[in-house]
């Protein structure tokens, strides 16, 4: 896949999926609010090691170099002379996240009336992340969505992980369903090009990126939660296209 591949936008909207078959969400972000989290943790284990000479990583940086990135990437840039201690780092990272996860996991404004839409429309669902398994299960189980996912797509279990589709790719191939009757809900600009890469919609969140870096990541709409009446205004279009298609029937 090349990198002209990687920004192509998919031509379908959200009611051009009718009749839909699958949603698929990411984690980190769009389920719950972790990003804060994360950064806390990055905060201060690199504070600890004198990394920046000692001055904390701020939000900017965060988001350029670390947000919805595969932790292969993020080793590499936090230590590209010394990838082993890199790997080693976002191990303890990752150990520190779930133990800071375990006491605060706010979910994003309006998921539960998006899954209860879902279950009551009989769809399936993937979640698909760049997330270590370990920390995916964790944030599901806290948000009580355990039962709610026909399956989990971890990054680092596929060929490559997002930015490239591979892991959407992979979700389709599970779920037995089709890309043009699937959408992707996403909140970094990483997971927006993976799933526009794999031909599908993607419904971009400013849970905490900023909008201009997602846009330019090419999401079919960018909303500001779940409870965004422009998601509800595409969803309630795209039933009625899925009721006129029963109809033609």
């Amino acid at each position: 896949m090349t990198a002209g591949e990687i920004s192509l936008q998919s031509n379908k909207s959200i009611p051009d999926l009718a009749p839909l078959e699958a949603v698929l969400f990411d984690v980190d972000g769009t389920l719950c609010d972790s990003d804060p989290i994360h950064h806390q943790a990055f905060q201060e284990m690199l504070l600890e090691i004198g990394f920046n000479n000692g001055v904390p990583i701020d939000e900017e940086f965060f988001i350029k170099n670390i947000a919805g990135r595969h932790n292969d990437d993020i080793a590499a840039t936090l230590f590209p002379d010394d990838l082993p201690r890199g790997e080693k780092f976002l191990e303890d990272k990752e150990a520190m996240f779930r133990r800071l996860a375990s006491d605060n996991l706010p979910p994003i404004n309006g998921l539960y009336k998006l899954t209860k839409w879902i279950e009551d429309h009989g769809l399936k669902k993937a979640a698909v992340t760049n997330a270590p398994r370990p920390n995916a299960e964790l944030m599901i189980s806290k948000l009580g969505l355990k039962d709610f996912f026909d399956v989990v797509i971890v990054g680092s279990e596929c060929e490559h992980a997002k930015p490239y589709p591979d892991p959407y790719l992979k979700a389709l191939e599970l779920l037995k369903v089709s890309k043009d009757h699937t959408f992707i809900c996403e909140d970094s600009a990483s997971g927006i090009r993976a799933g526009v890469a794999a031909g599908m919609p993607v419904v971009g969140l400013t849970t905490r990126n900023p909008e201009n870096v997602l846009m330019e990541a090419n999401p079919t709409m960018l909303v500001k939660d779940y409870e965004d009446p422009k998601l509800w205004s595409a969803l309630e279009e795209l039933d009625k296209k899925g009721d006129s298609l029963k109809t033609a029937a």
